[in-house]
């Protein structure tokens, strides 16, 4: 066993975990640190090549060559967004419009990305089953010694190696597993010549070169998470998905399906049978609610053209937190949906900038009074859509009754999607009459809001109005 431990000595991580950090909008800061990360910060601690002093560099062919360990660290710290402040360009020559104290000085917008709070500062990585000799240990451990910090540099860290683990370990454990719901990246053999192409380019070119030129450093590997979990779902959505490429609108019962039957499939891989809950089937009482899958448009302005640029799963109040967890898990690690004419990437909102205001979770959860359906409405009953049905309708899908309501059969509001009968029925049941509509309640209520018979497939999903 090798065994590296970590120690945050100022309780603080700041790590750039998908180069979004410089937009200023990133929500989430990289967590666990990655073992790429620890293993770039092994290589610059005492270089490569003729560079080294400490050490001959056969270690680091020795450690990119390792699988990807086993990582010990708290389950889920603080993630707290710092706010861009202006600091001195030095562009090397006066300038106009300068700083009043730095002359022929101008200022820059210098955005930090996102600070992770520890309660608990170490995280440690374990790899077993690697036979490793004194020599490779002796070298590590110089290597340790020099790393001053891992991620900014405003992380200092202290990092020991030894070939046992430490009495205590952190609550949260990521394990390897190729149905795992965390993406962590990881090295892996040839990384190491790929480093030394990079600093030599740099050498040369100075500033202008960076990693993220060099795609074949970044390679992700699945890792499953246990540990104290906190509480995710006490009703609502339990996740936001974001869909690559986007999709027609027209498409919006083809991907929820496909969506759900993904869930499905993954659930009963990692967990077992699925509960009713996902699927519906198996209630021996009425006026139940089960999961609702999601598609999100992008609708209400006036260059919105209705396509799909996500997906997110909504689950009932009723559902048990380790329940919420496993379905959770299951829903991470889709990678993709595949069916007639579809084939999209599908990735954690989470992680994304929030830009893309149609995947944004504050796009659909208000509050307001007044929402109107970027999707149509199925109406649960066949007749007219009176005040008095749309009340029906709110009440079955646990919300409060509305005080004014309007109908059309052509959309509402730029965006929303026009489909026609065989887009929303489906052909193995009785077709049912939809529209869209407007919903006007007394006091501002929160989403997301989606009503009618097909809100299990998204159907009726309304965007707030404020």
């Amino acid at each position: 066993m090798i065994v590296v431990s970590v120690e945050f000595l100022h309780r603080t991580f700041r790590g750039d975990p998908d180069g979004t950090a410089i937009t200023g909008n990133q929500l989430r800061g990289e967590w666990p640190p990655s073992p790429a990360r620890l293993f770039s910060a092994f290589v610059a601690a005492d270089g490569t090549r003729d560079i080294s002093r400490v050490t001959s560099g056969k270690e680091l062919e020795w450690m990119e060559s390792l699988p990807p360990p086993v990582i010990y660290a708290q389950s889920h710290p603080s993630h707290q967004g710092l706010h861009p402040r202006f600091v001195v360009e030095h562009s090397g020559r006066a300038v106009k419009n300068t700083h009043q104290e730095y002359v022929a000085r101008k200022g820059t917008q210098y955005r930090e990305g996102v600070k992770i709070a520890l309660s608990d500062p170490k995280v440690v990585y374990s790899w077993t089953d690697s036979a490793q000799n004194e020599n490779t240990m002796r070298a590590l451990a110089r290597r340790a010694a020099r790393i001053g910090y891992l991620g900014t540099s405003d992380s200092p860290v202290r990092i020991r190696v030894s070939d046992h683990l430490p009495n205590r370990l952190p609550s949260g454990k990521w394990t390897p597993d190729p149905n795992g719901n965390t993406r962590i990246g990881v090295p892996r053999k040839g990384d190491l010549e790929t480093l030394d192409r990079l600093f030599d380019a740099w050498t040369d070119h100075g500033s202008s070169i960076s990693r993220a030129q060099f795609s074949t450093l970044n390679h992700r590997t699945r890792y499953r998470s246990s540990g104290k979990q906190e509480n995710i779902s006490r009703g609502g959505v339990l996740i936001w998905l974001r869909v690559l490429p986007a999709l027609s609108g027209r498409r919006i019962s083809d991907l929820t399906m496909l969506f759900k039957k993904a869930v499905l499939s993954c659930y009963q891989r990692v967990h077992g049978e699925p509960p009713n809950v996902l699927h519906g089937h198996g209630y021996a009482r009425t006026g139940y609610e089960i999961a609702r899958y999601l598609a999100l448009p992008d609708v209400g302005s006036q260059y919105s053209r209705g396509r799909i640029h996500g997906l997110a799963l909504w689950l009932p109040p009723d559902i048990d937190q380790v329940r919420s967890m496993r379905i959770r898990d299951a829903v991470l690690s889709i990678d993709r949906l595949v069916g007639t004419e579809i084939n999209v990437t599908v990735e954690e909102n989470e992680v994304r900038t929030k830009k893309l205001w149609s995947t944004n979770p504050q796009r659909w959860q208000g509050p307001a009074k007044t929402w109107i359906t970027a999707f149509p409405v199925i109406h649960e009953r066949y007749g007219a859509a009176t005040l008095e049905e749309a009340k029906r309708w709110c009440r079955n899908a646990g919300l409060a009754e509305p005080c004014a309501f309007f109908s059309s059969r052509t959309p509402l509001v730029p965006g929303a999607v026009d489909l026609s009968p065989t887009e929303v029925n489906r052909s193995s049941r009785d077709a049912k009459p939809y529209s869209h509509a407007v919903f006007q309640f007394k006091e501002p209520i929160s989403g997301p809001i989606v009503v009618g018979a097909g809100r299990q497939r998204g159907f009726g999903l309304c965007v707030p109005i404020t």
